[in-house]
């Protein structure tokens, strides 16, 4: 059976912390800052946790990334 290859994609935007956690940067970045509080815009900078929700679907992409 083949090797699994890690989602090229998912290792482009989701890290590994030291704990084994994922890492992510907010959506809704981009473009329209107009339309967003400076406290929204502010928050969105920082980086997130992903949810434990979704946290299995990630790690299995990226089970190849060290």
């Amino acid at each position: 059976m083949p090797k699994q290859k890690t989602h090229r994609a998912s290792a482009k935007r989701f890290k590994k912390t030291a704990t084994g956690q994922l890492t992510r940067h907010h959506a809704y970045t981009r473009h329209r800052f107009h339309g967003k509080t400076v406290k929204q815009r502010r928050q969105l900078r920082k980086g997130t946790l992903v949810s434990s929700a979704d946290r299995g679907r990630y790690r299995q992409m990226l089970s190849q990334v060290k």
